[in-house]
């Protein structure tokens, strides 16, 4: 299903991560990302026309966060995170999270009923012409009903629905794990995920 078209034609990632506590942030990550193969296999039905005839479509607008993430998925061939928080995980308390129900493409077959979370288009900034800074906020009163053995510690960025199925049908295009974070009403994380273009 995938090819190494992002790595053709240059497409970088970075990510960091803030602990927000008071309004004072504490830089806990700060690295390069995995932008996966999705990202070039979405971007090559849009150049070929095989997909979607909207721009929008083709728009990173949402995320899932997960708490299985580890090395061996920082590869271009990973298509989601490994464990995926649930929508009742998402939404302890008073959360600012909008989360949807969508399907997600692997091996070029939906897999369906995934939960993601929205990134709001006014959190997407055009740093220069060839960047894209998309700021995610997860609230004080969001992802804090994890079980105990449960900790943050994996991100995946997806795109829209590239081949415009009736049901949203999204694929990864970026992914990224990190050290555990034990999220609390305590304080907010911010993720901060740069994507540069050629």
């Amino acid at each position: 299903m995938f090819n190494s078209f992002a790595e053709q034609v240059g497409i970088k990632g970075h990510l960091t991560i803030h602990k927000v506590v008071n309004g004072q942030e504490e830089l806990l990550y700060d690295e390069d990302n995995v932008i996966v193969s999705g990202f070039g296999w979405a971007l090559s039905h849009l150049y070929a026309k095989l997909g979607s005839d909207r721009v929008t479509d083709y728009q990173i607008d949402r995320f899932k966060l997960g708490v299985s993430g580890s090395q061996s998925l920082q590869v271009s061939t990973t298509m989601d995170v490994s464990g995926a928080l649930s929508e009742s995980e998402y939404l302890s308390g008073d959360s600012g999270l909008e989360i949807l129900t969508a399907d997600r493409w692997e091996n070029d077959v939906p897999d369906t009923g995934n939960i993601f979370a929205r990134i709001p288009y006014t959190k997407v900034t055009r740093v220069d012409d060839r960047t894209v800074r998309y700021t995610i906020l997860i609230d004080e009163n969001s992802c804090n009903d994890l079980a105990e053995d449960k900790n943050l510690n994996e991100i995946g960025l997806f795109i829209k629905n590239p081949k415009a199925n009736s049901t949203e049908t999204s694929v990864m295009a970026a992914y990224r794990s990190f050290s555990n974070i034990r999220k609390t009403s305590d304080f907010a994380i911010v993720f901060r995920w740069t994507i540069s273009f050629g």
